[in-house]
């Protein structure tokens, strides 16, 4: 079966380097300037959970340079979404199923709706990891689990063939019926995640020490759960429960990627995870009060803006 890892930054970078050195055959997709960094500095991770390097990455900046595709793990941002349909249509042409591992939920009825539904499979991951100056993976701790599972019956043995895809390779791969349920209890968590860490500016160890602050975090995952209800997914009070004590098992120094990403003067997920939510409750005329004011607070950083342009004078 052949895999096209469709980004490599530091998601699509762990992954697709796991499954290489699983002996997959697997291809990055991914812009030139990726690619000259792919070629200068090979590919390599540095985990807890065992190092890996390769010096000759098999990569590809043109649908035209491969034969064909089974399986597209898309891996990029949500804020890069529509620029990857042109290429992913190509690539399901070619008789790949896409399998994304976006945050967030809005993104599959963009994919379904041009991709068509039989052709996207529902996914998400668990994982703590950036890239270094080099291009090469720094996993923070050893949680790595990638989900997948089936959002039609048609999937189901396709799903299959997945996870015995997945199984030599050395980063927990976990198939589920309840995908669609694991994707909202995963967007409770990190829109939670993302929007108090990157509005307060700070680890979840400082924010832990001040329950005020770690209340807004509270609040944003009962209206995620609220949000998912409104929509016949049965969240439920345990999730809740489970994200809140999730927020306390995580190491001290623990941020999001979104509060990286706004440190650096880099784009965010803004729009793509609290302004969708916030598009979605709108439209059964609900109110996510806490979510919004997060929002609003770190919209003017949604583009990016780098650290000399937020000095004060």
């Amino acid at each position: 079966m052949k895999i096209v890892i469709f980004g490599a930054g530091a998601l699509g970078a762990y992954y697709g380097g796991r499954l290489l050195e699983s002996g997959r055959d697997a291809v990055f997709f991914v812009r030139e300037k990726r690619a000259e960094k792919l070629k200068r500095f090979g590919l390599a991770i540095h985990s807890p959970n065992g190092d890996a390097a390769f010096t000759e990455v098999p990569f590809a900046t043109r649908t035209e340079e491969i034969g064909k595709a089974d399986l597209v793990l898309l891996a990029v941002k949500g804020y890069h979404l529509r620029d990857t349909l042109p290429a992913l249509k190509e690539l399901v042409k070619k008789g790949g199923k896409v399998l994304p591992i976006l945050n967030g939920v809005e993104h599959y009825e963009v994919l379904q709706k041009e991709l068509g539904k039989e052709n996207v499979l529902g996914g998400l991951s668990y994982i703590m990891a950036s890239l270094d100056e080099h291009g090469h993976v720094i996993h923070a701790n050893p949680q790595d689990a990638l989900l997948f599972g089936p959002l039609a019956p048609s999937q189901e043995d396709f799903c299959a063939q997945v996870e015995d895809l997945f199984r030599p390779a050395s980063f927990t791969a976990i198939k589920t019926d309840a995908i669609e349920t694991a994707i909202w209890e995963k967007y409770m968590f990190i829109t939670a995640f993302s929007g108090v860490t990157s509005a307060a500016d700070l680890p979840i160890g400082i924010i832990r020490s001040h329950p005020e602050t770690l209340e807004i975090a509270r609040q944003i995952v009962k209206e995620m759960k609220r949000l998912a209800n409104l929509y016949q997914v049965p969240l439920t009070e345990e999730q809740v429960e489970k994200t809140e004590q999730i927020f306390q098992a995580l190491p001290e120094e623990g941020t999001s990627s979104m509060h990286r990403d706004k440190k650096k003067g880099l784009p965010l997920e803004l729009d793509h995870l609290h302004g969708a939510a916030l598009r979605m409750a709108e439209r059964k005329k609900a109110k996510l009060p806490y979510i919004q004011f997060v929002y609003q607070l770190l919209k003017p950083y949604e583009k990016g803006l780098k650290p000399s342009e937020t000095a004060a004078p």
